[in-house]
């Protein structure tokens, strides 16, 4: 995957929003919704191309996962964005269904790479433990956690996960790829009035399942049924544990994808790509997401 751009084409930045219920996740699968494959075929149609221009994205989301700070890229030919370029936000959304949105079309900076070229992701994950349950009007977007948390325990658990890791523990191992991630912040916020908890969980990268895994650990912490060493006992551990629950996808959402400065793009991409290894380990795979 280059960050040079085919001569003739020119790399477009899409920044869109998805409410996930109805998809099976981003990325394209035959016979299935996917926000991938309801982009580039709404793209397709309205620039009335013969062919499918595929998107990169800053991190591919599950089925039932939303976004609302999802970034993507695509590499059009220059008469096509030429052509378009004036009216293609408008007749994106006039295309696609309600349920994913983009918000702004522009062309990308040189070396800009929707995957490769982010410095983090941010996303939030909401929790609700009223014994009533959650308002049926966010019922998609919070869980309900069936016995009441205790934050301070939640965040005294988080204290120890944060930093350089191997998160073998946590994540759905993929062949040839690193489990090695920075988890820059992870914290819980309880709002009174509301009784929603939100964990804020940035990295600058995420293995499959990582974000749900650690959630459930929290939840098992903040509802007494693990003491808060045990999510970092069993990051040491470096091997799935089936003590660790994942959480359903619906309260999740990803919030936000930062970037560098325009002339900093084609370093960090470059970056992200390299092997990762723990100091004194061989561990290690390829360098992204």
């Amino acid at each position: 995957m280059s960050d040079e751009v085919e001569p003739g084409f020119v790399r477009v930045r899409l920044d869109l929003a998805y409410d996930g219920k109805d998809f099976s996740g981003w990325a394209k699968q035959t016979s299935r919704r996917t926000v991938q494959g309801e982009i580039e075929d709404a793209l397709r149609t309205v620039t009335r191309s013969s062919r499918t221009y595929g998107l990169t994205v800053a991190g591919r989301t599950d089925a039932g996962v939303h976004a609302r700070g999802q970034v993507a890229h695509v590499d059009l030919p220059d008469e096509v964005w030429a052509e378009h370029a004036d009216k293609l936000l408008r007749r994106m959304a006039g295309r696609m269904a309600p349920d994913v949105r983009i918000w702004r079309i522009e062309r990308a900076p040189a070396g800009f790479n929707a995957r490769f070229s982010a410095l983090w992701r941010r996303y939030a994950y909401r929790v609700a433990d009223r014994p009533g349950g959650v308002d049926p009007l966010l019922r998609g977007h919070v869980l309900w956690h069936d016995r009441p948390l205790d934050v301070d325990a939640m965040n005294e658990a988080a204290a120890r996960m944060t930093g350089e890791h191997d998160f073998a523990a946590y994540c759905k191992k993929r062949a040839g790829a690193t489990t090695i991630r920075t988890l820059q912040k992870l914290s819980w916020v309880r709002d009174e009035a509301s009784g929603i908890m939100t964990a804020t969980v940035q990295a600058d990268a995420f293995c499959h399942n990582m974000v749900r895994a650690l959630i459930g650990a929290a939840l098992f912490v903040g509802d007494g049924r693990r003491p808060a060493e045990w999510p970092a006992q069993v990051l040491a551990a470096r091997v799935r544990d089936p003590g660790v629950h994942v959480v359903r996808p619906h309260g999740l959402t990803l919030e936000e994808v930062a970037y560098p400065a325009d002339e900093l793009l084609a370093a960090r991409s470059k970056e992200a790509r390299n092997v990762r290894t723990l100091p004194g380990t061989g561990d290690g795979g390829e360098g992204c997401c």
